[in-house]
């Protein structure tokens, strides 16, 4: 297969994946783990843990720089950018026509029958990724402890950054120590930046958007939810924004598939039109492009030095823990009913029990008996 060809095939995976990709991240990473690592064979499943490891060490979404990471494994530095664009793409797209809509009429479209069953349905896909990921992950007790520990510290509030980073340096120092090597690996340095900067300005230019979500788009670490206590800081408190428009804002976030970063095309839509919305999410995806373009040839060498393998091996069953508490708290809030808990149970039987079914399906069958459940 030619350049050409691989650059459409990378196309035409993620902007289906753009399509189809609800339920956040973990769910996003799931699905992606699907089609990558399983149906295609682009790359093998450790060297995907390896890289969900590496990614949560740096600012940005993490399931759309895991997209971009995969586009780089099949295409290069061009599939890179390719892979991104096309995931993100259909969500700015979605979240372009609500904030024209919203501008219009004041109101959203009505659209939670469908999200009704999006959600318990993609647990079910969640369920599956941390299964196969963390049987690869899992090489030892000593593993499976940190694993336990970054769990119980995730399920207790612990941020999820600062418990990859613990359960990443207990498990170097561990097995450094278990083993007596005398090495002295090159260190990689994660981008750590810890305050906003502000712009004092009443009225926003298209240009001034864009700086203003660049900003928060280099310094955003863990999930894209995360988003939104930046965004109170840096609009509602300036009075650019009121806080009815930034909750407005978040559900279009969570009921357009993909990165729930589109919310920043709706909210620059809000401050300056066409381009500010043009503007906010070019600005807040910029850094993670960026990152990526960076840390992607740094992994393989992680892997080779042996201090590194085991940091990045305890990063990664430190990622499949927090997946794991995700899916705890996501489905403490999700089946709340007979309802929700009979999709999730038929989403359940899909995949472990006739397998070979692509999460599209899934997403979309429970859109369709969310819809219909709705009208009991």
């Amino acid at each position: 297969m030619n350049k050409n060809d691989k650059l459409i095939e990378v196309a035409t995976v993620f902007f289906k994946l753009g399509c189809i990709a609800f339920g956040g991240p973990a769910a996003h990473i799931a699905m992606m783990e699907d089609e990558v690592v399983d149906k295609r064979k682009w790359m093998n499943r450790q060297h995907f843990l390896d890289l969900i490891g590496a990614t949560n060490l740096i600012p940005g979404p993490n399931s759309t720089e895991m997209v971009m990471h995969c586009g780089h494994e099949r295409a290069g530095v061009l599939g890179l950018f390719v892979a991104g664009a096309c995931f993100v793409f259909p969500a700015v797209v979605i979240t372009g026509v609500l904030a024209w809509f919203y501008t219009s009429y004041g109101q959203l479209p009505e659209v939670t029958p469908f999200i009704f069953g999006i959600k318990p349905a993609v647990l079910a896909i969640i369920a599956s990724a941390i299964l196969k990921l963390g049987k690869k992950a899992l090489k030892n007790w000593e593993i499976g402890a940190i694993g336990v520990l970054v769990l119980m510290a995730s399920l207790f509030g612990v941020n999820e950054i600062t418990a990859l980073l613990c359960g990443g340096i207990l498990g170097t120092l561990y097995f450094y120590s278990k083993s007596r090597l005398i090495t002295t690996p090159k260190s990689i340095t994660p981008f750590f930046l810890f305050k906003i900067s502000t712009i004092a300005f009443v009225k926003l230019s298209s240009l001034k958007v864009f700086w203003t979500f660049i900003k928060v788009g280099a310094i955003l670490y863990g999930s894209g939810y995360v988003l939104f206590a930046y965004l109170d800081a840096e609009l509602v408190t300036k009075g650019w924004l009121t806080r009815p428009e930034l909750i407005d804002a978040i559900a279009v976030g969570q009921f357009t598939p993909g990165p729930v970063l589109s919310t920043a095309t709706f909210i620059g839509y809000q401050l300056a039109g066409f381009w500010g919305a043009v503007a906010a999410t070019i600005g807040i995806f910029l850094p993670s492009f960026l990152f990526v373009l960076l840390l992607n040839p740094l992994v393989p060498k992680m892997r080779t030095s042996k201090v590194l393998s085991y940091f990045l091996d305890s990063v990664n069953i430190a990622a499949v823990a927090i997946m794991l508490s995700v899916l705890y708290v996501m489905s403490l809030d999700t089946l709340t009913d007979w309802k929700a808990i009979s999709i999730a149970l038929l989403s359940v039987f899909m995949i472990f029990g006739v397998k070979k079914v692509n999460a599209m399906w899934i997403v979309l069958g429970g859109s369709i008996l969310g819809y219909l459940l709705s009208l009991i």
